[in-house]
């Protein structure tokens, strides 16, 4: 058999493991000059856990980003801001991460969140939308963003698996916010 006809049978005897949902990874790069939705790209959109790995593994960690980028995971056709449709009456569980425990604590949080929202261990994972890394200076975030704040057992429940799929310590505090244009947004839950 020659060897193209060999490799493309082996290639075709891989069997890939599907994912519920489609999913697309997105990187904001910081840059003053520009305004945020040019910021923004797309990495990948993918729905094959394989496919998840081979991103995953080919980029950097959040911990290695620049200060102000962020990496985002939503679902295909979700855009990672609060304007879009998806999101517009939803919210976000978030979890700050104080800059100390940046080497050590958020690329396991990032890791497990997306495992978590992907493998949907959630009674609700149809109300997930999507998932944010911040990489700040004065402390990174994590939020998991929920398609609708009205729907308080919805919201509840995936804040408690959250919480126990991170095994968050008391060093550690969830808190949910409603998306709105007003930059003073008071948590509505924490847990």
């Amino acid at each position: 058999m020659p060897a193209h006809n060999k490799q493309q049978k082996m290639q075709s005897d891989i069997v890939k493991h599907p994912l519920h949902d489609r999913w697309t990874m997105w990187y904001l790069k910081q840059d003053q000059k520009k305004k945020w939705e040019e910021m923004l790209s797309k990495v990948e959109t993918f729905d094959m856990v394989e496919d998840f790995w081979s991103i995953y593994n080919h980029i950097r960690q959040p911990s290695e980003l620049s200060q102000g980028d962020d990496y985002s995971m939503f679902k295909n056709d979700i855009r990672p801001m609060w304007e879009d449709a998806a999101n517009k009456n939803g919210g976000r569980w978030l979890l700050n991460v104080d800059k100390q425990y940046r080497r050590t604590k958020l690329d396991d949080f990032w890791l497990d969140t997306l495992l978590c929202i992907m493998g949907e261990p959630f009674e609700f994972h149809e109300d997930i939308n999507g998932a944010v890394v911040n990489v700040r200076f004065g402390g990174d975030r994590i939020s998991i963003w929920t398609s609708d704040a009205k729907k308080k057992k919805s919201v509840m429940a995936i804040g408690r698996k959250l919480k126990e799929y991170l095994r968050l310590d008391s060093h550690f505090k969830l808190y949910y916010e409603v998306h709105s244009a007003s930059k003073n947004t008071t948590p509505l839950y924490t847990i």
